[in-house]
């Protein structure tokens, strides 16, 4: 029997420190998110960033929670009811951090009599943070406690032809009231270090503004080059101007060199440069979260208007929208017609 897996990145349990020190802990100690020695990344996570960045983070997400619980969580269940309403298999949602563990969505599914299961990273884009670490720790769940199932995964669909189109439609529908001067869109960073890691071919990845544009097999893995891609096929489709829009990267930790320019800098120096009415849009993201909520929403608006600029407009993730429920979906019916496979 074939079953769904939808995995998205995780939350505290709640906005309070505790939880969110647990989280955190969980999180920065995963050997891809922070690759340094495992000496190093005890040192400075449970030495250093454990002791000092809770609290803060804790009122960050008190700004952002909703009744319901995290944002993030409640948009994904919405996400795997509306899926779960289109389709004919059992889906289950899971988180690679925090309390809803890839173990217990893998688990459900079993408990269904589910063998052969589809994991949905969902993540448009290829990173060692995200797509990797949840492939990775499933198979070895999977190996551990349920070796008697498969898995197979859906593969990055940064550049499907019918995503760009999905995000597209999301994008134009949500600024056709709204005025806007410069359209942004900011991709989570990550360090430089992690692109030249994945490079397969060891030598093209040089981030030097000219890599990225040119065609090679890297680029199955480039996280860089694929949040270009969607930028570029997201212009293409909605018609933007060259010069109206650029791409930045947020969310930088450490001192180490991060995916540049970086969203902060780019939204002040908009302001500086007398652009009044700024639009931005997160597609490394299919479910707002704290990134967006706040981080964008919030800070990057807060830094808009102290340079200058008067509004500032926020374009909501997918979530829930139709069209990528009905595009998910299509992807699970169109895997559930393949011939299954033999764990």
């Amino acid at each position: 029997m074939k079953g769904v897996l939808l995995v998205n990145l995780g939350s505290p349990d709640s906005p309070e420190p505790k939880d969110v020190k647990k989280y955190l802990g969980e999180f920065l100690m995963d050997e891809r998110v922070i690759d340094v020695p495992l000496w190093a990344r005890t040192l400075l996570v449970k030495g250093i960033i454990l002791n000092t960045r809770p609290k803060a983070s804790a009122a960050a997400y008190k700004k952002i929670w909703w009744k319901e619980g995290s944002p993030l969580i409640v948009l994904s269940e919405r996400l795997q009811d509306k899926i779960q309403d289109q389709v004919d298999l059992p889906v289950s949602l899971a988180m690679r951090y925090g309390s809803m563990t890839i173990k217990k969505g893998l688990q459900e599914l079993v408990d269904k009599g589910v063998d052969e299961v589809f994991l949905i990273p969902l993540y448009p884009q290829f990173a060692m943070a995200t797509t990797e670490t949840i492939l990775v720790l499933a198979e070895e769940i999977r190996k551990a406690h349920f070796p008697n199932i498969s898995i197979q995964d859906l593969k990055s669909f940064y550049n499907n032809t019918n995503y760009i189109n999905v995000l597209s439609n999301s994008i134009e529908k949500y600024l056709e009231s709204k005025d806007y001067e410069h359209l942004l869109f900011s991709y989570h960073g990550v360090p430089e270090r992690h692109i030249r890691k994945r490079d397969i071919t060891k030598s093209h990845c040089k981030i030097d503004g000219s890599c990225c544009v040119t065609a090679s097999p890297a680029h199955e893995f480039c996280y860089r080059h694929q949040c270009l891609e969607v930028t570029r096929l997201v212009a293409e489709k909605l018609n933007l101007k060259e010069g109206s829009f650029s791409t930045s990267f947020q969310s930088r930790l450490g001192f180490d060199p991060w995916l540049q320019p970086y969203t902060d800098r780019t939204i002040e120096r908009l302001g500086k440069q007398g652009i009044k009415k700024m639009a931005i849009v997160t597609p490394a993201f299919v479910s707002d979260c704290l990134e967006t909520l706040e981080e964008i929403a919030m800070e990057g608006e807060e830094i808009f208007h102290e340079m200058g600029g008067k509004d500032f407009t926020t374009v909501p993730c997918l979530n829930d929208d139709k069209e990528f429920v009905d595009l998910l979906s299509s992807w699970i019916t169109d895997w559930a017609k393949t011939e299954t496979v033999t764990a």
